[in-house]
């Protein structure tokens, strides 16, 4: 017997569990937010991590990260300091102040050298600090995976 459900799907190139058996799990792309004020560094690291496989939403500041925090889950954070309405370090407070997003990893990626910026920013619950001056697109991507998995995919 045929079932037309099935032939559809596999007609689509869709997963087909065997008869009797559970389906596999749907392996879906990280999500992650990036929250930053510059256009081009904004592109720039969207470009990076959409070419490693990982699903992109953008922020322009942290009002807007918030906003969009609300309104969907991510796996990951990375979001710059310097930015109009809301800076990184308030985002960065009102994350960790929130039961929510309070495990959610965030890195900061910003200008800012000084060394108490980034004891500021590591206090405040960053995971990670780089920055600007010496990205690295290999080396974000390793503190991507250091931080939520070896993979860009997750069981979902």
């Amino acid at each position: 017997i045929l079932d037309p459900a099935t032939l559809i799907r596999l007609a689509r190139g869709a997963p087909v569990a065997a008869p009797g058996r559970p389906a596999a799990p749907t392996l879906t792309p990280a999500r992650l937010l990036v929250v930053e004020d510059s256009l081009i560094a904004r592109d720039l690291e969207r470009t990076i991590l959409e070419s490693a496989g990982f699903q992109v939403e953008a922020a322009v500041d942290g009002v807007d990260a918030l906003e969009k925090l609300g309104a969907g889950d991510f796996d990951l954070i990375i979001t710059d300091i310097e930015m109009p309405r809301m800076d990184g370090f308030e985002l960065l407070g009102r994350i960790r102040a929130q039961a929510r997003t309070r495990g959610l990893p965030v890195i900061v990626v910003t200008n800012r050298e000084k060394a108490e910026d980034k004891r500021r920013g590591m206090e405040l619950g960053a995971d990670a600090y780089i920055l600007k001056a010496s990205f690295n697109q290999a080396s974000l991507l390793e503190t991507i995976q250091r931080l939520i998995g070896a993979e860009a995919w997750s069981e979902k």
